[in-house]
């Protein structure tokens, strides 16, 4: 970055981080979690944290929040198939984050940080003590002055999995100015599509170390056969199980629960059997999910209310909402067919590939920007369905339903299309390492 640019980045940048003082400071007193290390974000680390650090030479591997941190981790564990002794410094921005890699670090050597303000005195007290041999970008984050200080340094730097989102695209083209030398000085740009390779090159990466390469998605959903089991003995026990084709809307946002309930209204007719489970992408929503249910004339029943008190025999009436956490991969494969949330009445889209892995045929809305390249492969395959609005989903879920066969064959399209794609990390993995060295 030019003098000048470097400049008015960093004014810009300081008068930002005025602005948004006191929300932070709001934010330090109402969630505890958010203060913690707080010093990480100037450069500043415990004797724990130095001691992770060593005599430098780890790999530093920055992921911005929840969904990052799953990609980094994937990336972390195929890099250590190769190289069992290498080191490594997850730093995040969010506090979610942050707690998220803490749980897969463990115990290990590994260190986990908040990462430093983008001001060129915290970046470079930050690359002092951590001395990393490498840096790693997941996804998207970028840094100019941290970015800037590793060229400096002669630090090579990637980025992996990467992509630019319909909103974040036309920032970085129209700053080009500002962050266009911080990207191009990245030594390989890892992309998930020809759309995002298009948008990188846009926004400055030089196209000769632009790689296509991907999505990690397909590598980090899993089967889990024990939640499998617990979820086919819960819809037993209420009377969800064989006979009773399940409809089910995987994380739901607002007002798409309605649509489901209303689609199941029409749908059960002469389909008695029909059972419909609703999994809210946020849990802390599950009154207002009851309520939206009820005004249907139907009646939701809580999973914590089962827990609690028993399970019992539920009838057509009935709606399981699933107010708990980590149980959708055991609900998947007993779906006749999984409604993706996300992508009906907000915009972005949640994870198609789960449902697809298990081999449940899939449907999903308009709005899946956020899963574009991986859209594109599963349409490529006839993995997935995609409608236009609602009646194109009530249309094609009777369709659906009233077709074993058609299930079946979608299913096992689906099946074949991830796991035909698996392999993205270790394929990244090697690539990074070849153009580090």
């Amino acid at each position: 970055m030019f003098p000048v640019r470097r400049i008015l980045y960093n004014l810009a940048l300081t008068v930002a981080m005025i602005v948004m003082l006191p929300h932070y400071l709001v934010k330090m007193r109402r969630r505890g979690g958010y203060a913690h290390n707080f010093g990480n974000r100037f450069g500043r680390y415990d004797a724990d944290t130095l001691r992770r650090f060593g005599d430098g030479g780890a790999i530093l591997v920055h992921a911005v929040s929840v969904g990052e941190v799953g990609v980094a981790w994937q990336f972390i564990q195929a890099w250590r198939k190769t190289d069992p002794s290498a080191r490594f410094v997850i730093s995040t921005t969010s506090s979610t984050g942050y707690r998220e890699a803490l749980k897969r670090v463990g115990d290990g050597d590994d260190a986990v940080i908040y990462n430093p303000l983008d001001l060129p005195c915290f970046v470079r007290r930050a690359l002092d003590a951590i001395r990393p041999a490498a840096f790693i970008l997941v996804e998207t984050e970028i840094w100019p002055n941290l970015l800037a200080e590793c060229e400096k340094r002669a630090i090579p730097v990637c980025l992996v999995n990467g992509r630019l989102s319909d909103r974040t695209a036309p920032t970085y083209r129209r700053l080009r100015f500002l962050f266009g030398p911080a990207i191009g000085s990245i030594r390989q740009v890892q992309v998930q599509s020809d759309l995002d390779a298009e948008r990188y090159i846009a926004a400055g990466a030089e196209p000769s170390r632009t790689v296509v390469t991907g999505s990690f998605k397909f590598d980090v959903a899993r089967r889990d056969e024990a939640k499998e089991r617990a979820a086919g003995s819960l819809l037993e026990s209420i009377g969800f199980g064989s006979g009773h084709p399940m409809l089910l809307g995987a994380s739901t946002w607002p007002g798409e629960e309605t649509l489901l309930c209303k689609a199941y209204l029409e749908l059960r007719r002469g389909r008695e059997a029909l059972r419909l489970v609703l999994v809210p992408r946020h849990m802390e929503r599950a009154g207002e999910v009851c309520s939206d249910i009820r005004a249907l004339g139907l009646t939701p029943v809580r999973k914590t209310d089962l827990d609690a008190n028993g399970t019992r025999p539920l009838g057509a009436d009935d709606v399981l909402v699933v107010d708990t956490t980590g149980e959708m991969m055991g609900l998947y494969p007993h779906a006749a067919v999984c409604v993706v949330g996300r992508t009906f009445r907000s915009r972005g889209g949640q994870n198609m590939i789960e449902p697809c892995l298990c081999g449940v045929p899939t449907v999903v809305g308009p709005q899946t920007q956020n899963f574009r390249p991986v859209m594109a492969d599963l349409l490529s395959q006839g993995a997935i369905i995609q409608v236009a609005d609602d009646a194109g989903l009530v249309r094609e879920l009777g369709m659906l339903l009233g077709d074993e066969a058609a299930r079946r064959d979608l299913g096992e399209k689906a099946a074949r299309a991830v796991a035909s794609r698996k392999g993205a990390v270790d394929r990244c993995v090697a690539a990074v390492r070849d153009a580090i060295r």
